[in-house]
């Protein structure tokens, strides 16, 4: 097996996934691929992934290798960090094998990950997922009682320029099977009309789908700049200490922002600016729900999330659930226009039909009468 394409190299995948173009190289440096990355990779049509780091370390069981496999997509795993000093954008690579080669120099070596591979590892992942949960479920509830005043105490959440007050909120994080959700509740969106909330990469989300985010709320590490100038409003969130490195790039956009620092993850503070705003119902998509979502993540608990879905309660409800309890209601306008859609062509046949005509005479005749 021999290969040769340019290729793309960046540390962090959702950085990379921005600036690659089909049938080039993606050179990475991702521990434990999860899935929406892949994900990334594959809409971007790669031939192969080269992987600085272990794609599947073994502690548990991360979706994206399986999820590339399964594209066809080659992966040459655990190269080292070296390649990094040694590559940059658009260099050339010939693939030989497992082998990596620039301008006909030896340049690294890693492991084959194919598809019956990576089922050999996700057998250890599982076996391993039992202690993975006893530290995560330790974890969330050693946390939760550190960060138990995110719920109790005065935090001063943002009071919002955009009106929330007795309206739907759609808070979208660009998680796992986000496009498969949003195009299920288009319905939705268009009747109901929603504040749109956009975490970071969300709001690229809602973007594809031909809506503006009416508020992001994040690092402003994943979203483009796009999003940010056609947003109404930003809130970034800050380090519980104040530090806000997301703030800088707002700044230079020449955009305004509020800060708000606070511990937990973006999403949390998104769901929790729209309960404190008065929203009447939290619709939340592609949001961390499971172990599995928090562990590709890097995270080591839930405490913050476990917190906030405790405050806000009975108003929050998953995109999933909105797409099997809505239905999209025909609209009067819309049955009218098609009543007068059909009677139309009735109303040029009976005006050039002899037999028509006549009956209608008929009928005038007969009421004439009465």
């Amino acid at each position: 097996m021999k290969i040769k394409a340019p290729i793309k190299i960046d540390r962090k995948t959702k950085n990379l996934a921005k600036r690659l173009s089909p049938g080039e190289i993606a050179v990475i440096n991702h521990r434990d691929l999860d899935e929406v990355a892949a994900d990334s990779l594959v809409e971007k049509k790669v031939k192969v992934v080269i992987n600085a780091d272990l794609s599947i370390s073994g502690k548990y069981p991360n979706k994206g290798p399986h999820l590339l496999c399964e594209k066809g997509v080659l992966i040459i795993d655990n190269v080292g960090s070296e390649i990094f000093g040694l590559l940059k954008d658009d260099d050339v690579l010939e693939i030989e094998d497992s082998r990596i080669y620039l301008d006909g120099k030896l340049i690294g070596e890693g492991d084959i990950l194919d598809c019956k591979r990576v089922e050999e590892l996700m057998e250890v992942c599982h076996a391993n997922l039992s202690q993975e949960l006893d530290n995560f479920i330790d974890n969330t509830i050693e946390y939760a009682q550190r960060e138990k005043s995110f719920i109790l105490d005065d935090m001063n959440i943002p009071k919002t320029d955009v009106d929330i007050n007795g309206r739907h909120v759609l808070v979208v994080v660009r998680g796992q099977n986000y496009k498969e959700d949003l195009s299920t509740i288009i319905s939705y969106i268009e009747e109901v009309k929603p504040v749109l909330i956009g975490v970071d990469g969300g709001a690229d989300a809602l973007l594809e789908y031909g809506y503006s985010p009416d508020i992001i709320v994040g690092d402003m590490d994943s979203v483009t700049d796009k999003s940010l100038k056609k947003c109404k409003e930003i809130i970034v969130h800050a380090y519980p200490d104040g530090r806000a490195p997301g703030l800088k790039r707002i700044e230079e956009l020449g955009l305004k922002a509020t800060v708000f620092p606070a511990i937990g993850t973006s999403e949390d503070i998104a769901m929790l600016i729209a309960y404190e705003n008065g929203a009447e119902l939290i619709v939340a998509l592609g949001t961390h729900t499971h172990i599995i979502d928090f562990l590709e993540k890097g995270r080591k608990g839930m405490s913050s999330t476990f917190l906030v879905r405790m405050k806000i309660g009975a108003k929050l409800i998953d995109a999933k659930g909105v797409s099997l309890l809505y239905r999209s209601r025909m609209k009067i306008k819309y049955v009218l226009g098609l009543m007068i859609a059909a009677l139309f062509p009735v109303l040029i046949v009976a005006s050039i039909s002899p037999q028509i005509q006549q009956i209608m005479r008929l009928i005038e005749l007969r009421l004439k009468f009465l």
